[in-house]
C-alpha cells in the first residue's frame, strides 16, 4: 500500500462512484453559513476539512472519498484542483454554494462522516487546521525534513493518511461526552459480583461495540 499511487489504490469500478472534491468542499461551506461560520470559511480551511475528510474514510471504508490526491504544502495538506477553483478569493470568507441537488450527490453514509468532520473539526480556525496538521506525521511525513517555508507537491501517502484517520476515529469517541462516564459503568460492572458469565467482546468487533453504545 506504501507504494502504490492514488490511481494504482482506488479499485477502478469504485471509481465511478466517487465524490467531485469540489462537491464535499461546497458541503461543508454551505454547513458553515447554515452554522453562522461563513466569515471563517476561506480556502485554507476548506483544504483542511478535504483532508481529514479524506483520512476518515479510508480509515472507515478503505477507499478515498474522492480521487484526487493530497499534497504536502507549506501551509499544510492541500487538494489542488479544490485550491486553484478558490483561489481567486485568497484568504477571503467563500461565497454560499450555488448547488440544489448536492446532498442528492451524496450516499447517507458520506453525509453522516461529512457531518462528524464538521462537527470536530469546523469550529477550528483555518491556522488552527494548519497546526494541527503540521504536528501530524502524513504532512511531514510527506515534506521529508524539508524548511518550513520551502515549497513541496510531495503527494501525502493514502495509508497514511488512512493511519491517521484512524487515529482520529478514536480521539473523536473519546472526546464524546458520553464516552467516560460510559467507560467507568463498564468498568464498574466488570469488577462487580455477578452470577452471569463474562461476555467477551471479539477481537474486531471493538469499533463497532463502542460505536453502538455511543449512538
Amino acid at each position: 500500500m506504501e507504494t502504490r499511487s492514488y490511481v494504482q489504490y482506488i479499485n477502478t469500478n469504485y471509481i465511478q462512484q466517487m465524490q467531485d472534491c469540489l462537491d464535499i468542499a461546497n458541503y461543508f461551506i454551505a454547513r458553515a453559513y447554515e452554522d453562522g461560520r461563513e466569515s471563517s470559511m476561506t480556502n485554507m480551511k476548506v483544504q483542511k476539512l478535504l483532508y481529514y475528510s479524506q483520512s476518515l474514510h479510508l480509515a472507515l471504508q478503505d477507499e478515498p472519498l474522492f480521487k484526487d490526491e493530497i499534497q504536502a504544502w507549506r501551509y499544510g495538506p492541500v487538494c489542488p484542483p479544490a485550491y486553484r477553483f478558490y483561489q481567486r478569493f485568497e484568504a477571503e470568507q467563500l461565497p454560499v454554494p450555488t448547488q440544489t441537488d448536492l446532498l442528492d450527490r451524496l450516499s447517507q453514509e458520506e453525509r453522516d462522516l461529512l457531518e462528524e468532520v464538521w462537527l470536530y473539526f469546523g469550529e477550528h480556525h483555518a491556522y488552527t487546521l494548519s497546526g494541527m496538521t503540521h504536528v501530524e506525521f502524513p504532512w511531514k511525513k510527506a515534506r521529508k525534513g524539508l524548511p518550513t517555508q520551502a515549497a513541496s507537491t510531495e503527494p501525502i501517502k493514502i495509508a497514511d493518511m488512512k493511519l491517521l484517520g484512524q487515529q482520529k476515529l478514536e480521539e473523536i469517541e473519546r472526546d464524546h461526552p458520553a464516552y467516560e462516564p460510559l467507560i467507568k459503568q463498564l468498568l464498574a460492572e466488570a469488577f462487580s459480583p455477578s452470577t452471569q458469565p463474562p461476555q467477551y467482546v471479539q477481537k474486531g468487533e471493538v469499533r463497532d461495540w463502542l460505536t453502538s453504545l455511543l449512538n
